[in-house]
């Protein structure tokens, strides 16, 4: 990995900050994009510390300009990246009968379209180098549903929709393309959903094999395989992290 750049979107915290941490652990050059630029600073501040490179960039990723101006960065400072992985996503929940059109466009202007304009930026650069790895967080939601969770749930299942299309139209240039579904997994965004009352806890781990809540880190490692080398004939996957809750 001492040869590879990464971007990882919403990359200063949670799934997103776990995986940038163990990228730049395994030696890859890290780009934090997060629409909170002083949190991506202090997460690659974190990172350069531990003795690892980093930078972290303000981005919105619902701001194409802003995507493509940052990926121009990354490429002067890191090297041109190969390795994506959006992990920047939103949650909103409300009844489907109130949900508003204001909230359900954010929700897929974040989740859906800001993965697809990501990878669409990203893409030529890695079809120039003929390597590149790709791994889109979805969420485990897409297998059930989530009562009240319309637009988020929606978005991500499109994702993994986008992830099959993007594998099966760039494999020949090198490049996999993987969507991983955390299922369960200990982060500000679930925190969110339990204050709302959008879980009861006791009734998730009573439904979760292995007995325990999942760990940002659980979801890095399995990001970490996906974007190796080791992992070149694997694309088009859908990489349940869940505990056992979907299989």
């Amino acid at each position: 990995m001492t040869t590879r750049t990464a971007i990882v979107t919403g990359g200063a915290s949670g799934i997103g900050g776990a995986i940038s941490k163990r990228l730049a652990a395994d030696g890859a050059r890290v780009a934090i994009f997060d629409i909170n630029g002083d949190a991506a600073k202090n997460a690659a501040a974190a990172i350069e510390e531990k003795g690892g490179t980093a930078i972290g960039l303000a981005v919105d990723v619902t701001n194409r300009a802003g995507i493509d101006a940052g990926i121009a960065d990354v490429g002067a400072r890191l090297g041109r990246p190969t390795i994506l992985v959006n992990s920047a996503g939103i949650t909103l929940a409300g009844p489907t009968l109130e949900f508003t059109a204001a909230d359900w466009n954010t929700v897929l202007a974040i989740n859906l379209t800001g993965t697809f304009d990501c990878c669409q930026a990203a893409l030529p650069g890695m079809i120039e180098e003929g390597w590149g790895r790709i791994v889109n967080i979805s969420s485990s939601s897409m297998h059930s549903g989530v009562a009240r969770m319309a637009a988020y749930v929606s978005s991500k299942a499109a994702v993994v929709g986008l992830t099959k299309v993007l594998a099966l139209e760039f494999a020949r240039n090198g490049v996999t393309v993987n969507t991983i579904p955390p299922g369960f997994i200990e982060t500000p965004m679930l925190d969110g959903a339990k204050a709302g009352g959008v879980f009861d806890m006791e009734k998730q781990l009573a439904n979760t094999p292995v007995g325990r809540i999942g760990q940002p880190e659980d979801i890095a490692a399995a990001c970490a395989y996906l974007v190796s080398e080791e992992a070149s004939y694997v694309t088009g996957q859908v990489i349940g992290v869940n505990g056992g809750r979907n299989t």
